[in-house]
C-alpha cells in the first residue's frame, strides 16, 4: 500500500475517471486534512495562529471538520466496496478511522498557554483547503491551457513550496514584525500615523495597496537586475507551468525580505487594522489568481489592474518579455516606469528560467542560491 502511495505521489498526469482514483485522492486529502485539524485542537498553543484564533468561530470549524469526515469516509467506503483502487480508500479511511479515534470534530479544547512558539497548521488546512476549492474550480471553468491536469509535472516541489511557506507563517509574522519595528520603528510619526489611520476604508484600501506595490515593484525590479538577489528569486521563476499552487515556489528568505520590506511602510504609516485585513485578502488572492491557468485579460483594465495575462508574461521565456511586468496589484505601474510587456500575442508560449539552470526538487532549490556558480 504505501509502495503505491509513493508512486502515486511522486507521478504527474491526469487521473483517469471510473477508477476510484479522483475521489480516492479527494478522500486521501480530506483524510489529511481532518487528522492535522484534530491535533491542531488538541495542542493549539503550539500549532495555530494566534490572530486567527480570535478571528473565527471553533463551533464552525467543528461542523467543518463533520462533514468532511463524512465525506471522506464515505468516499472510501465505497470505493472499497466497488474494488475500486481499494489501497488508495483504504488508506483514507484508516485516516478517516484515526481522526475519530482521536476525538474527532468533538475534541475539547480548554485553556492554554499564551505566547508559546507556535507554527500555522491552522492557517495551513484553511489556506491549502480553500485555495484547493476555490482555484481548482476556476481554473476548470476557465482554463487557459486545457490539457494541462491538476497534477501536472513538477507539482509535488510547488506543493512542498506551499507546505513550508504556510506552515511556517507564525515564525515568518514574528520574524517580519521583530524586523520591521526593529528596523523602522524610529521612522513612526505619530501625526503621519494618525492621518493615514482615520483614512476612510474606500480611500485606505486603494492607497495601501499602492504603497505596498510602489515597495513590491522596486524590490521585484531590484531581484531581477541585482544578480545576488537574483539567485534567490530564480527559484521562483523556475515553474514551467502556472496554475494555482505555481505562486507558492518562492525561496524562503526571499519571502522573508518581501514580506519585511513592504510591511515597513503600512507600519510606519499607521493605516488602520480593518485596511491591513482587507490588504492581506487581496494580495492573498492576487498572489493566487495571477498565477493560475485561467484565461482572464478583463480588456482595458488589464492596463490598470494585473491579471493572469499580465503576471503570466512575468513568467514567459520570450525575449521580449524578460525583466517586465513587475507590479502586484496596479499594471499602470509598469507602463509608468516603462517595464510593460508590448507583445501582439494573447499568451506566452513558454514558462520557466531561460536556459533552464534551476534544479528541480524543493531542497535542492533552497540550496541552489549558495551553491549556483552562473
Amino acid at each position: 500500500m504505501l509502495e503505491k502511495l509513493n508512486q502515486l505521489s511522486d507521478s504527474h498526469g491526469a487521473l483517469v475517471p471510473g477508477r476510484g482514483l479522483i475521489s480516492g485522492v479527494i478522500a486521501l486529502c480530506l483524510g489529511i486534512l481532518c487528522l492535522l485539524g484534530v491535533l491542531a485542537f488538541h495542542f493549539p498553543q503550539y500549532l495555530t495562529t494566534p490572530e486567527l484564533r480570535r478571528s473565527y468561530d471553533v463551533e464552525v470549524i467543528r461542523t467543518v471538520m463533520f462533514v468532511a469526515l463524512v465525506l471522506a469516509g464515505g468516499l472510501s467506503l465505497v470505493n472499497i466496496l466497488f474494488n475500486r483502487a481499494r489501497w488508495l480508500a483504504s488508506f483514507a479511511f484508516a485516516l478517516v478511522a484515526l481522526s475519530a479515534l482521536l476525538g474527532g470534530h468533538k475534541v475539547p479544547v480548554g485553556d492554554f498557554a499564551d505566547g508559546t512558539p507556535y507554527i500555522g497548521l491552522d492557517w495551513f488546512i484553511l489556506d491549502l483547503l480553500g485555495s484547493a476549492l476555490i482555484f481548482i474550480f476556476i481554473e476548470k471553468l476557465f482554463a487557459l491551457r486545457k490539457d494541462q491536469p491538476v497534477f501536472r509535472a513538477e507539482w509535488q516541489t510547488d506543493f512542498h513550496h506551499f507546505i513550508v511557506n504556510h506552515m511556517v507563517i507564525g515564525f515568518m509574522l514574528l520574524a517580519t514584525n521583530l524586523l520591521v519595528h526593529k528596523l523602522f520603528g524610529w521612522a513612526a510619526s505619530d501625526g503621519i500615523r494618525g492621518w493615514f489611520g482615520a483614512l476612510p476604508f474606500w480611500a485606505g484600501l486603494p492607497l495601501i495597496i499602492l504603497v505596498a506595490d510602489l515597495v513590491q515593484y522596486w524590490t521585484h525590479r531590484a531581484y531581477h537586475e541585482v544578480p545576488l538577489l537574483w539567485r534567490l528569486h530564480a527559484v521562483h521563476h523556475s515553474a514551467k507551468h502556472m496554475d494555482w499552487m505555481a505562486g507558492s515556489r518562492q525561496h524562503i528568505l526571499e519571502t522573508l525580505i518581501t514580506r519585511t520590506l513592504v510591511l515597513a511602510p503600512i507600519f510606519t504609516l499607521g493605516f488602520s487594522k480593518e485596511v491591513i485585513d482587507a490588504y492581506i485578502i487581496v494580495v492573498g488572492f492576487q498572489a493566487v489568481f495571477n498565477h493560475a491557468n485561467v484565461s482572464v485579460r478583463l480588456g482595458p483594465l488589464r492596463h490598470i489592474i494585473v491579471t493572469p495575462n499580465f503576471h503570466h508574461w512575468h513568467h514567459s521565456q520570450d525575449q521580449d518579455a524578460l525583466d517586465k511586468n513587475y507590479a502586484a496589484h496596479y499594471a499602470f505601474l509598469d507602463h509608468l516606469f516603462g517595464t510593460a510587456v508590448k507583445s501582439t500575442r494573447l499568451w506566452p508560449e513558454n514558462y520557466g528560467v531561460l536556459g533552464d539552470y534551476v534544479p528541480n526538487g524543493f531542497w535542492k532549490q533552497v540550496k541552489f542560491p549558495f551553491v549556483w556558480k552562473g
